[in-house]
């Protein structure tokens, strides 16, 4: 038989063998089409990766029914950072049910972090498996219900060397709900409470909702990698001050984590149109990398 019909046939079993697999790519980075397994389930994933990652993070979801994070996976992959972002479970292309609120459930039920915790656990792990340079350092971005998967996760997998958190609690679920339930959406709120209100609230304020919390602190006491907080001082969603107390009791305790607070942000602290924040965390990410870098190559 000739070449030509080898070739053809090569190419014929690759579409079959990689049918889910899309590429393209621009000057500064390539984006892949890929998927991964979770916990029974198919999760359905982008790659955003520069010709030389100076490092690496899978982007944790919040708690609503979003899809992957393409333009916030861009604007990091611009600067050398590769990314792996996935649809959240149940929805988009990913297989399985989404919980939430507006589904009726409860997304913040411990049963449902540590599943989605073993989402962004798997994700790491293909994305280790696809990163050609094993020594890049992986690291994970989350926003807000975040706060409680990114700990999680990092406790479970030691590939995981750093993270960044934008606007997410190291408070308790149950003490979250009180506080937001308290401001209940009102944009104003700082303007007419002080914060001994809103900590009297959390304190003794009764639950609306019976289940077992989850209480950051927990994993976070068992951490030693960097971590990186950025918050807004009119988040109505979190009490971003009390948030803080709890992150300036581990510093004191020689944990590495740091964070930075926007006087004008509330709870959305990485919109399209906001560049400070996420600027902040991309220089962040690159010297965390290249501190590691350093450590490993000294061993």
């Amino acid at each position: 038989m000739n070449n030509n019909f080898f070739s053809n046939l090569f190419l014929w079993l690759s579409l079959i063998i990689l049918p889910e697999m899309v590429f393209s790519q621009s000057n500064d980075f390539t984006i892949q089409d890929v998927k991964f397994e979770s916990q029974g389930i198919t999760l359905a994933c982008s790659i955003v990766k520069p010709k030389n990652p100076v490092a690496a993070v899978v982007i944790v979801h919040g708690s609503d029914p979003v899809k992957r994070e393409l333009e916030f996976a861009k604007r990091l992959a611009k600067e050398g950072i590769a990314v792996l972002t996935y649809d959240k479970r149940g929805v988009g292309e990913s297989g399985g049910v989404y919980v939430g609120p507006s589904v009726g459930t409860n997304n913040i039920d411990t049963t449902n972090l540590n599943l989605l915790s073993d989402d962004a656990n798997e994700a790491v792990k293909a994305f280790r498996t696809f990163l050609k340079n094993k020594k890049t350092s992986i690291g994970l971005v989350g926003f807000s219900q975040a706060g409680w998967i990114i700990p999680i996760t990092a406790s479970k997998n030691p590939q995981i060397e750093f993270m960044v958190l934008f606007s997410c609690p190291t408070i308790t679920t149950l003490e979250q709900l009180r506080f937001q339930f308290y401001t209940n959406g009102n944009n104003s709120f700082w303007e007419n409470h002080t914060e001994a209100d809103a900590r009297e609230h959390i304190r003794n304020d009764p639950d609306k909702y019976q289940f077992v919390a989850t209480d950051p602190k927990i994993s976070l006491n068992t951490l030693s990698i960097p971590g990186l907080w950025l918050f807004g001082e009119k988040d109505i969603q979190i009490p971003v001050k009390l948030c803080i107390e709890q992150l300036n009791t581990f510093k004191v305790q020689g944990k590495p984590f740091e964070y930075t607070l926007f006087s004008k942000l509330g709870h959305n602290t990485s919109s399209a149109d906001i560049t400070e924040t996420v600027d902040i965390s991309i220089q962040w990410i690159k010297q965390k990398a290249l501190n590691i870098k350093k450590f490993k190559s000294s061993k």
